[in-house]
């Protein structure tokens, strides 16, 4: 695929734990990824990257961990809520959550504080392990550029899930590079169209 040649590999998504990744997931909500890694660098040198910690950690300790990512009241409830919920259905064992079906665990995310569909569907594929592709803005531009398709996100989910081979490989992959094409070269006002090297066809992904 074009974007892996541009790109080269992501390694996406950076996170030691499982856990890890549902903070991020939650984290980066309306801001830039370098913010969260501050916010969880704060977590995890007060050693809340645990979820029975964290979820018995007073507000305004929360409160300061994540506060460079912005809208820091509203992140910490949302923190703490998931994690309280997470804790009742599977006592912090995650394997055990994400064995169950697909449609299952993302019903269950979708109705905690906080959780939209784009949270949701990281969380799963990339906690998860759930080969389910997440739609960002970035995806939703893409897709209109270079496919000339407008759509929801069911429908753009929908429609890249019956082009992509049935890997998570592939999903993990696709969507990190898409995410770091439409922040160096198909930006929002300024696009680099002279630099971009994408074939309009998304779904001739390759490994």
């Amino acid at each position: 695929m074009k974007l892996l040649n541009m790109y080269g590999r992501q390694h996406w998504w950076p996170a030691r734990t499982k856990f890890e990744v549902i903070v991020g997931a939650i984290l980066t909500q309306q801001t830039t990824w370098p913010n969260v890694e501050l916010a969880i660098r704060n977590l995890r040198r007060r050693r809340l990257l645990n979820m029975h910690k964290l979820a018995n950690t007073p507000m305004k300790t929360i409160y300061g961990c994540v506060y460079p990512t912005g809208f820091y009241r509203q992140k910490a409830k949302r923190l703490r809520d998931v994690t309280r919920a997470l804790l009742k259905k599977c006592d912090g064992n995650l394997s055990i959550y994400f064995k169950r079906p697909l449609e299952e665990v993302r019903l269950d995310l979708l109705a905690m504080n906080g959780i939209g569909k784009e949270t949701a569907d990281s969380i799963l594929l990339y906690a998860g392990n759930k080969m389910i592709l997440p739609v960002d803005a970035y995806t939703l531009r893409l897709m209109e550029r270079v496919e000339r398709r407008r759509g929801n996100y069911d429908f753009i989910q929908s429609y890249l899930e019956t082009k992509l081979p049935r890997e998570i490989s592939v999903y993990k992959e696709l969507h990190a590079l898409i995410v770091e094409h439409a922040k160096r070269t198909c930006t929002g006002a300024k696009p680099r169209c002279a630099k971009c090297q994408v074939n309009p066809c998304l779904y001739r992904f390759s490994r």
